[in-house]
C-alpha cells in the first residue's frame, strides 16, 4: 500500500507541475470512482455501452467457435465483471477467468457476485496496473488463453502509449488471441453528451479524483472551485476531460503549491476514437495479427480479435 501511495503521489505531482497540468486517468477508479463509472454505463447518453452490449453476444459466439474449449480468459480492465458474462456464456467449457483491475476491493466483490454463476470456472481476482508490464501468477489461466479488453479503454492511451499496451499484454498472454473494443464515433454533439454530463455521474467521476488526493496524499484541493469539460480534440481524434479552475488558488500537495489562474485546468482522461483501418494498423505495429472485426449496425462501436 505504502508504494502504491508513493507511485500516486509521483505520479500526481510530476503531472500537476507540469506546465500543462495533467493527472493520469487510472487514478480514477478507486472504489467511489468505479462505482460512479458502472452507473455512467447504464446512462443513455453514455453511447459505447449499449452497442456494445448489442454487439456481443454476436460476436462471443464467433469467437467461441475460433477459440475452442477450456480456454481461460484474461480480461484486463475488468471493473465489475458484468460483460464477461456474455462471453463465458459462449465459450465451450471455459476453463478459468482472471479478472485484472487496478481497483482490488472492488475487483473482489465482483467476483464473489459472477461466481456463484460459473462454479466449473477458477475465478481469479488479480489487483494490478495494467498501464505496466504483468505477469500472471503462474497456471491461473491454462495454455489456451483469450484476452479480453472491453469497452472503449483502448482510447484512454495515446497512440503510442496504446501500442506499448498491447505489445506488453501479448508478453502476459503468450501465445493467445486478444478481443479488444474500440470506439470510432467522430459525432462531436454525441461526444460532449456522452462524455460531458451523465446527469452529473460525469463530472462527479473526474472531481472525485481531487477528493481522492485529498484523503489518500493529503492535499487540500476545493473541488467546488472545479468544474468539469469535455474537450472533443482533433490530430488525433480523442475527447479531453478537463477540471477547470473558476478562481485562482494555490493548493499543497507533498509539501509543494500547486497554483491555479481562472481557466486553467487538469486534463483527468482522455479517450482516442479509431477507425477500424486505425486499430488494425496498431495491432500490428505491436505484434498482433487482426484476425476478425466487428462493428455494429450504426457504426458507433468495433470489437477486433487479434492473435499472437
Amino acid at each position: 500500500m505504502a508504494d502504491a501511495t508513493e507511485t500516486f503521489l509521483r505520479d500526481a505531482l510530476a503531472g500537476l507541475t507540469a506546465p500543462t497540468k495533467t493527472l493520469p486517468g487510472k487514478y480514477l477508479w478507486d472504489d467511489t470512482g468505479s462505482d460512479l463509472f458502472d452507473r455512467i454505463c447504464a446512462h443513455p447518453d453514455y453511447y459505447p455501452t449499449g452497442h456494445e452490449m448489442a454487439l456481443l453476444p454476436e460476436v462471443a459466439a464467433d469467437v467461441a467457435g475460433i477459440v475452442g474449449r477450456d480456454v481461460g480468459v484474461v480480461e484486463f480492465g475488468a471493473g465489475a465483471s458484468r460483460k464477461i458474462h456474455v462471453l463465458l456464456d459462449a465459450l465451450e467449457a471455459p476453463k478459468a477467468y482472471v479478472a485484472l483491475d487496478i481497483s482490488g476491493d472492488f475487483l473482489t466483490a465482483a467476483i464473489a457476485r459472477l461466481a456463484p454463476d460459473y462454479p466449473d470456472v477458477t475465478m481469479t481476482p488479480f489487483a494490478a496496473d495494467y498501464s505496466r508490464p504483468i505477469r500472471l501468477p503462474e497456471g491461473v489461466a491454462g495454455d489456451n488463453r483469450l484476452g479480453f479488453f472491453a469497452g472503449t479503454s483502448i482510447g484512454n492511451f495515446s497512440p503510442d502509449e496504446a501500442a506499448g499496451f498491447l505489445a506488453r499484454a501479448r508478453d502476459t498472454l503468450g501465445p493467445s488471441r486478444f478481443l479488444v473494443g474500440a470506439d470510432p464515433t467522430r459525432d462531436p454533439d454525441r461526444l460532449r453528451r456522452a462524455y460531458g454530463a451523465c446527469d452529473g455521474m460525469m463530472p462527479a467521476l473526474h472531481l472525485n479524483l481531487l477528493t481522492r488526493m485529498n484523503r489518500e496524499l493529503g492535499a487540500d484541493f476545493a473541488p467546488d472551485n472545479f468544474r468539469h469539460e469535455a474537450r472533443v480534440v482533433e490530430e488525433p481524434f480523442r475527447v479531453e476531460a478537463h477540471l477547470v479552475a473558476l478562481r485562482p488558488a494555490i493548493y499543497r500537495l507533498g509539501g509543494q503549491e500547486i497554483r491555479f489562474e481562472p481557466g486553467e485546468s487538469i486534463r483527468t482522461d482522455t479517450s482516442h476514437k479509431y477507425t477500424p483501418a486505425a486499430f488494425w494498423a496498431l495491432a500490428e505495429r505491436s505484434g498482433w495479427t487482426p484476425e476478425k472485426m466487428w462493428l455494429d449496425q450504426q457504426g458507433a462501436f468495433s470489437l477486433h480479435l487479434l492473435r499472437g
